[in-house]
Formats: C-alpha cells, sequence, structure tokens
C-alpha cells in the first residue's frame, strides 16, 4: 500500500500592510515564523513543513528552522486579495 505524504503548508507572505514583517518579528530571541514551523514538526503528524513566501529573507529564515522552501511564490499570488487555495494549487 501506498502511504501518501503529509505535509504542512505555511504561508508567510511578506506584504503584511498593517503590521510590516509580522512573519519575521522577534519573540523571545526568535522570529514568529519560527514558533509556527517548531508547532508543526512537534506535532509528529507531518512527514515535512513547507513555507510558501515571495520573500528570499523570510525563506532563507525558514530553512534556517528547518522547513522547505522549494520555490518562491510569484507576486500575483502574493497580493493582498489573493486567497491562499491559489498558492497551494
Amino acid at each position: 500500500m501506498t502511504r501518501f505524504r503529509t505535509v504542512a503548508l505555511v504561508p508567510a507572505r511578506a506584504g503584511s500592510k498593517r503590521v510590516r514583517h509580522k512573519n519575521v518579528a522577534p519573540l523571545a530571541g526568535h522570529p514568529l515564523l519560527a514558533y509556527t514551523l517548531a508547532a508543526a514538526r512537534a506535532s509528529g503528524v507531518f512527514d515535512a513543513v513547507v513555507v510558501s513566501t515571495d520573500s528570499e529573507r523570510y525563506a532563507a529564515i525558514a530553512r534556517h528552522y528547518g522547513a522547505e522552501v522549494p520555490v518562491l511564490r510569484p507576486e500575483r499570488l502574493a497580493g493582498d486579495a489573493s486567497p491562499d487555495i491559489e498558492w497551494v494549487e
């Protein structure tokens, strides 16, 4: 029987308007994104943790904390009105 790979998909868009760069804002010595990645890994549910971001800076941080970032999200999928389902597809 084939076992499917279970993947946590974590969005981390750099273009937040209300709180700039909130995903990488420091909290107790680590960027906010690091806590989401740690929780996903610690859950024991996922085979991989993948971050979808439009920022090379965010991608580097995500990789540092053990996530995969296969590609950067294109600008057309990183706007305020871009629904998550579009970058998931």
